[in-house]
C-alpha cells in the first residue's frame, strides 16, 4: 500500500482492510471449513494433543495456528492449500511418532527424556541446571503435592513432557524445608531436627559436627541450615 492511499480516518480500510463487505460471509464460510478440518487433523493426531504436549507436540500445535489463519482471512488465498499443509503436518506428526516408537535414539531426539531431579531427598543440581529449572520452581512444585521438606521425597522426576513425578519416602527422615523463605513464621513453627543439618543449596544432611565449617559433599557448598525433622 502506498502511503498517499493510507488516511487516518479511512474506517472501511482500518475495519476491513482492502477486501469488500462480500468477504466477511466469505470470511464465515472459510472458518466454518477450516475450523472442521482442523478439528478433523486435531482428532487423527491423537488424545496427546489434549493432554501435556511434547516438544513435537507443542511445534504441531504452533503451525497449525499458522496454518489456519492465512486461508481464512486472505482473501488471494485459497482454502485447498491450507488444508494439504494441515494434512501434511497430520504425515509428518505420524511419521515422527512411528520412528520414535521404532527407535530409541530417534525417540530421544524428538521426545527428549526424563531426568531425577531428587534421589532420597537430594536435590542434583546438575540435572536441576540441564533443565532450566529453579529451586524455587521445583519446591513450588513440592508444596503443591502437600510436601514439606526433602526428607519426605524418595524421587523426583522430571517427565519428557514437562510433569513432574513424585514419589514419597516410605518412612521419612529429616530434610531441607521447602516452605517459602519469604514466610518465617512458617519456618518457625517448623519441628527442627536435632544433631543434623541440611545443605541450603542441594539440601544434603549430615551431622551437626561434621558441618562446622565444612563444605557439602555433595554439591561443595557451605552454606547449612535447619533440617525439618521427619513427620
Amino acid at each position: 500500500m502506498k502511503k498517499e492511499e493510507i488516511y487516518l480516518w479511512d474506517w472501511q480500510r482500518i475495519l476491513l482492510g482492502n477486501a469488500p463487505w462480500e468477504f466477511m460471509l466469505e470470511i464465515v464460510l472459510r472458518t466454518l471449513i477450516i475450523y472442521l478440518a482442523l478439528i478433523i487433523i486435531m482428532r487423527l493426531l491423537g488424545k496427546r494433543m489434549n493432554a501435556q504436549l511434547t516438544i513435537t507436540e507443542l511445534a504441531v500445535m504452533i503451525m497449525l495456528g499458522g496454518i489456519v489463519s492465512v486461508p481464512m482471512q486472505i482473501p488471494e488465498r485459497g482454502l485447498l492449500p491450507g488444508i494439504l499443509v494441515l494434512i501434511s503436518v497430520l504425515f509428518l506428526h505420524r511419521g515422527i511418532n512411528w520412528l520414535a516408537f521404532k527407535n530409541r535414539k530417534a525417540e530421544l531426539i524428538t521426545q527428549g527424556d526424563l531426568q531425577v531431579l531428587v534421589t532420597d531427598g537430594v536435590l542434583d543440581r546438575d540435572e536441576m541446571g540441564k533443565s532450566s529449572l529453579s529451586r524455587e520452581q521445583l519446591f513450588a512444585n513440592l508444596r503443591a503435592n502437600n510436601i514439606q521438606h526433602l526428607g519426605q521425597v524418595k524421587r523426583v522426576y522430571l517427565e519428557a513432557d514437562g510433569e513432574f513425578s513424585i514419589y514419597k519416602q516410605a518412612e521419612p527422615k529429616p530434610g531441607l524445608s521447602v516452605l517459602p523463605e519469604k514466610d518465617p513464621e512458617l519456618h518457625q513453627s517448623e519441628p527442627q531436627a536435632e544433631n543434623v543439618q541440611a545443605c541450603l543449596q542441594c539440601g544434603n544432611v549430615e551431622p551437626k559436627e561434621k558441618t562446622r565449617n565444612a563444605v557439602c559433599a555433595r554439591c561443595g557448598c557451605g552454606d547449612w541450615t535447619y533440617a525439618v525433622n521427619k513427620s
